[in-house]
């Protein structure tokens, strides 16, 4: 079956890409590695392919009009894995009519100091991790200007919503703890001003990257609500949202590296501490000016969150 719409990766943000592609009426395919997926619904094909062999990325990308790079490795094997996903990717869509959107991070940018992050700010990144996003950022414009395909990305903050995202600061570990009575787990300076991007807007902003040919070859930062929310005030909000007294607790660099011994998510995180450090803030004014898509309020946000992990309890 043939298909306008093929996301790579069956995580957070590649649900999201697919539940805004369904409220438009498209037929979407999934792929991940089983070609298994919960919750599928109607109109949803979900197919295996191993997306490190470009022949296998050719096969089940084939007429597809956009196709969106949602799909990574382990975070733990990020600089080892991640660069030779991404080249497959390309190299599979090379000489097709299909245009690539890219989900990206901030983290090439590397430690600003608070001043707020745009599209221009240069990539200075002092982490292994930072340095490899910035890597296959360049890569892959380059091969858009090369002519090999049409390549746009999308580049968010740390997420929070719905599926669990069990690594975010503002996951799994926040909202299950809270609607059980216990106290959610934050990290660094709970008080710093840092832009969280809520991640069904995310999935929107990707969809616009998809249509619009002005988006091509450039970067974008999705919009964002309050971008300058600590997470106390998004975990009071959170907790607002319950009808509870807001809870937490807050994990340090040492505490993580600690924790790095016995999960090796942990440990990743480590170096990517600064973003909870010191204020970390993004500006998306250039997408919400150039598409006119405003982000989701916050409270509106926080709510469907809520309601989302009401409705999906923590497995056991």
């Amino acid at each position: 079956m043939s298909v306008n719409h093929v996301i790579l990766g069956i995580g957070a943000i590649g649900r999201a890409v697919m539940n805004e592609l369904i409220k438009r009426g498209e037929a979407v395919r999934m792929v991940n590695h089983s070609g298994l997926m919960d919750e599928v619904p109607a109109g949803v094909e979900v197919l295996p392919a191993d997306l490190y062999d470009p022949r296998q990325v050719k096969e089940v990308t084939r007429g597809a009009k956009v196709v969106y790079q949602a799909s990574q490795p382990h975070y733990n094997q990020w600089t080892t894995k991640f660069p030779a996903l991404q080249e497959s990717i390309i190299n599979g869509l090379t000489g097709s009519d299909a245009k690539l959107v890219i989900v990206e991070n901030l983290y090439m940018y590397g430690a600003t100091n608070g001043v707020p992050m745009t599209e221009t700010t240069p990539h200075n990144a002092h982490t292994k991790k930072g340095q490899t996003r910035s890597a296959m950022s360049r890569s892959a414009f380059e091969a858009h200007r090369a002519g090999k395909l049409r390549v746009t990305a999308g580049r968010g903050s740390d997420f929070f919503g719905p599926w669990g995202l069990s690594t975010a600061a503002m996951g799994a570990r926040t909202f299950y703890p809270l609607l059980n009575g216990k106290a959610a787990s934050l990290v660094g300076d709970v008080d710093a001003p840092h832009t969280h991007t809520f991640v069904n807007d995310f999935g929107k902003a990707l969809v616009i990257l998809g249509e619009r040919s002005e988006a091509d070859g450039e970067a974008w930062h999705v919009p964002n609500d309050t971008p300058r929310i600590s997470q106390r005030e998004m975990a009071s909000l959170i907790a607002e949202e319950m009808g509870i007294q807001p809870k937490f607790s807050a994990m340090g660099k040492s505490m993580m590296w600690i924790g790095g011994w016995f999960i090796p998510e942990a440990k990743e995180m480590v170096e990517m501490m600064y973003e909870f450090e010191q204020p970390f803030i993004v500006d998306s004014s250039k997408f919400e000016s150039t598409f006119g898509m405003k982000a989701t309020p916050m409270k509106e946000a926080i709510k469907e969150t809520v309601a989302w992990y009401k409705n999906h309890p923590q497995k056991r």
